[in-house]
C-alpha cells in the first residue's frame, strides 16, 4: 500500500512523515492553497527525504514548462496534477472529483488520485465521499479526502486503492501537521 502524507510545509513534518513510515510526501505548488510552499523552500526539505520515499508535486492548472522546472529545482519524483496541469519527463498522478463522469486513465498517467469535489478547495478538504465508488476506476488509483487513522481501513476495504493520500485531518492547522496522527494514520493504513 503506497501511503502518501500530503501538504508538507517543513522540515520537521517531513521527517516525521518518514519516520512513521509514509511511501511519499506531497508538497503543494498551488498559490491558492493555505498549505502552499515555494519550490526552494521544497527543495530545502526534499534534500533530507530519503531517496525511497517519494517527492510528489501537486500542480493546479500550471504549464508544463513551470512543472519541469519546478520538478528538476526540487527533485520531484511524482507530478500530482489537478485541472488544466499537463507534465512530461516523469511520473503523473492524475487528480480527478470522485463521483464525476469516468474519466479514461490519461496517457502517461500511472495513477489516477480520486478526491472530494470542492468549488473551494483543490485537495484538503477533509471531507470523505463514497469510497466504493473507485472500484469502477481501471488502473492504479489513489484515495484522498477526509481519511485519517480513525476511517482509512474501511476506505481501503470499500475502494481497494493502490494508495491512500492524507492531509486535512492530520494537521493541528493548515500546513502544520500532528506527528501523532501521522503516525496512526501510516499505522492503519499499513496494517488494511
Amino acid at each position: 500500500m503506497m501511503v502518501k502524507i500530503c501538504g508538507i510545509t517543513n522540515r520537521e513534518d517531513a521527517l516525521a512523515a518518514v519516520e512513521a513510515g509514509a511511501s511519499a510526501i506531497g508538497f503543494n505548488f498551488y498559490r491558492d492553497s493555505p498549505r502552499y510552499i515555494s519550490p526552494t523552500g521544497a527543495a530545502m526539505i526534499a534534500e533530507k527525504i530519503p531517496d525511497a520515499v517519494w517527492k510528489v508535486g501537486v500542480f493546479v492548472d500550471e504549464m508544463p514548462e513551470t512543472i519541469a522546472k519546478i520538478a528538476l529545482d526540487v527533485g520531484l519524483d511524482v507530478a500530482q496534477l489537478h485541472g488544466l496541469s499537463e507534465a512530461r519527463g516523469l511520473r503523473i498522478w492524475r487528480a480527478v472529483a470522485a463521483g464525476g463522469p469516468e474519466p479514461e486513465q490519461p496517457t502517461g498517467a500511472e495513477a489516477l488520485l480520486i478526491d472530494t469535489p470542492s468549488q473551494e478547495l483543490r485537495g484538503g478538504t477533509g471531507n470523505t465521499w463514497h469510497w466504493a465508488d473507485a472500484r469502477r476506476y481501471r488502473g492504479k488509483i489513489i484515495i484522498a479526502g477526509g481519511l485519517d487513522a480513525s476511517n482509512v481501513r474501511q476506505a481501503i476495504e470499500e475502494a481497494q486503492p493502490w494508495g491512500v493520500d492524507a492531509c486535512s485531518r492530520l494537521e493541528k492547522f493548515p500546513g502544520v501537521k500532528d506527528h501523532e496522527k501521522m503516525k496512526d494514520f501510516v499505522k492503519a493504513a499499513l496494517s488494511a
